[in-house]
């Protein structure tokens, strides 16, 4: 898989090339500002490129420059994969980065990059069309929910089942960390289903048109 990664801290852009390409990742480039990204992108287009890791703030103004160059890089490409880290719960930037309707996308904070093994993961699942988001930043909009949102018809165990699939866990995950049988999870991740009128026949697909549903501002 071949990815661009943005971060203005050198250390961490460093460290994020060598873990990823530990990984079996290739980094076509590593940046530290939006606009080389963009211009990262155009030049390796044509060749091929799977995905990208970028701060939300970067140079010059470090307020959105990270958020601004996700969405333009959706713009150029639809659902093109964008991993995002934050040092801070930025929710609004989440909410639309999911506006779009399409998967592909990860939040994570900064601190999650230290579980090597929870980013990569987080990684892959966002490069094939998945969703990754930190659970600080579920909380978060899910305290923004509108009186008349479909996710309130959700029973508490269903919205606590929705949101580890935010996170991207599996069934098996799920059914661990909540103490289910598998059957339990399947029923329940049925329920929602229905009650969010997702009717198409791709249980993947669904998982993430759920986790839109629910995460979207």
């Amino acid at each position: 898989m071949r990815i661009l990664i943005a971060e203005d801290d050198a250390l961490l852009r460093a460290g994020l090339t060598l873990l990823v390409e530990s990984e079996g990742f290739t980094v076509v480039q590593a940046v530290d500002n939006a606009d080389d990204l963009l211009a990262a992108y155009d030049a390796h287009r044509e060749e091929g490129v799977d995905g990208a890791v970028l701060d939300v703030r970067m140079p010059p103004t470090f307020t959105n420059e990270g958020l601004r160059a996700a969405l333009e890089l959706r713009e150029r490409q639809p659902g093109f994969p964008v991993l995002v880290l934050s040092a801070h719960v930025e929710d609004q930037y989440a909410g639309r980065l999911l506006s779009g309707g399409s998967g592909g996308v990860g939040y994570l904070l900064k601190d999650r990059v230290g579980d090597v093994g929870q980013f990569v993961d987080a990684l892959r699942r966002v490069i094939d069309g998945g969703t990754a988001m930190d659970p600080e930043v579920i909380a978060q909009l899910l305290s923004r929910r509108s009186g008349n949102d479909p996710i309130r018809s959700l029973t508490p165990r269903e919205r606590e089942v929705l949101s580890l699939v935010a996170e991207g866990k599996s069934n098996a995950d799920i059914s661990r960390e909540l103490v289910l049988s598998d059957t339990g999870v399947s029923k329940h991740i049925g329920n929602i289903f229905s009650k969010l009128g997702l009717s198409t026949s791709d249980s993947g697909h669904r998982r993430v048109l759920a986790t839109l549903t629910y995460l979207r501002s």
